[in-house]
């Protein structure tokens, strides 16, 4: 049953001069709210494992964002922007990237009242050089508000190649400016590995080649999922109550290797570390793959309220024991799903014991999922942070929340 939960409950006073419009010199710079045992403190991230519990798995999200918005311009001079979301033909990321001439993406596009059916080009006005791709966009349909584009081009080029030539960097709606060069790096995790994501998982912002090296020596073990990113993570909460917003789908992928580790953690009764709300979602997405493997022999996508009809209860260890059983019985390597899971107050955490994360928007999901982990005393975090100089946002200072309940 989908809980009954009123927005405005969840709202704080936000004002301009505490988001982060840019990024810090140096990434680890950043400062560090602590909230552990219900005190807050703080320090700067570049002390970030001197925080961390012995004997903890720390896992990061290697997504990678795409320069996923393209300039085009109609023989009329119009400018049209296309926002590429998700690969729609060929639907694989890996096989949409790799295609040569042609593909299409389903896509936001903007100034799209001045678009109908007419081929558009490429704008090269800042880029003289890419004259000879012949870069072209064609209208294929529409997907609820988004539409399908047809890209095709000239050369022995890929559409990754063409996106890494022709693209911006998306950087979030609420900065409230246009993408610069420093964005190119610094909007992306150092360890960002496989092309997808069109946001970036902005924990992950603030590590440092010196802070990796820091948690390596510290003897704390780093492994990695992947989730793509999709834009809906900046769709606000319109609706008066939660169970009334549609959650997005978001693409994700693991390892057995990995699963087996989480098992071993939890038999031992060590910390998970969830590095962003990005990698918090895929971990708990996990808990009803193996409910669905109990339920109907194999698992699917996670559906939005799906963790909050599905009465059957049994322990993490063993759903992730079905889960794994599923993938030797099938010799499956690597977990490929789609999760809409949305996290919300009354929430029981499965797998995670520790998250690093940014501070959110308003009247947010990923507000509520911070309301979810620490219980009313978020609203003592964000008052903290609001009182000492934090900034916000993808771009602003980070957090390092420790659960209080079992």
């Amino acid at each position: 049953m989908e809980p009954i939960i009123k927005i405005k409950e969840y709202t704080y006073l936000l004002p301009e001069n505490r988001i982060a419009k840019f990024p810090l010199e140096q990434r680890d710079l950043s400062k560090i709210l602590i909230f552990r045992d219900n005190i807050i403190t703080e320090n700067k991230f570049s002390n970030l494992d001197k925080l961390l519990p012995n004997g903890s798995l720390m896992i990061f999200n290697h997504t990678k964002v795409l320069p996923a918005r393209l300039l085009f311009k109609k023989e009329t001079g119009a400018h049209i922007e296309i926002f590429c979301l998700e690969p729609h033909n060929p639907i694989e990321y890996n096989l949409s990237f790799n295609s040569k001439k042609t593909c299409s993406w389903v896509a936001v596009v903007g100034n799209a009242n001045k678009w109908k059916s007419n081929e558009i080009f490429f704008d090269i006005a800042n880029h003289k050089n890419l004259k000879e791709i012949d870069l072209r966009a064609t209208l294929e349909g529409k997907i609820d508000s988004k539409f399908i584009v047809n890209f095709s081009w000239k050369g022995d080029y890929s559409f990754s190649e063409i996106l890494d030539l022709c693209g911006k960097v998306p950087i979030p709606p609420y900065l409230n400016r246009d993408s610069v060069d420093e964005d190119k790096e610094r909007y992306q995790t150092l360890y960002a590995k496989i092309k997808g994501s069109v946001a970036a998982p902005t924990a992950g912002l603030h590590f440092s080649d010196r802070v990796l090296s820091n948690i390596d020596k510290r003897g704390v073990e780093r492994e990695e999922v992947v989730l793509h990113v999709g834009a809906g993570t900046f769709v606000p909460v319109k609706s008066e109550e939660i169970k009334d917003h549609k959650m997005h789908s978001e693409p994700f992928s693991l390892t057995i290797d990995l699963l087996e580790k989480l098992l071993k953690q939890l038999k031992k009764k060590r910390p998970i570390i969830a590095v962003g709300t990005t990698t918090a979602r895929t971990l708990e997405s996990l808990y009803w793959l193996g409910i669905q493997c109990l339920n109907n022999g194999s698992p699917g996508n996670i559906t939005q309220w799906e963790p909050y009809n599905d009465t059957r209860e049994i322990s993490v260890e063993e759903s992730l024991t079905y889960l794994i059983s599923w993938m030797k019985k099938n010799r499956v390597d690597i977990l490929e799903r789609k999760t809409e899971i949305i996290i919300v107050p009354g929430y029981k955490f499965r797998l995670i014991d520790i998250l690093i994360t940014n501070f959110h928007q308003p009247q947010s999901t990923l507000l509520l999922l911070i309301a979810a982990f620490t219980g009313e005393k978020w609203k003592n975090i964000y008052n903290y942070a609001l009182s000492n100089e934090f900034r916000f946002l993808s771009y602003g200072d980070s957090s390092i929340l420790f659960r209080t309940s079992t």
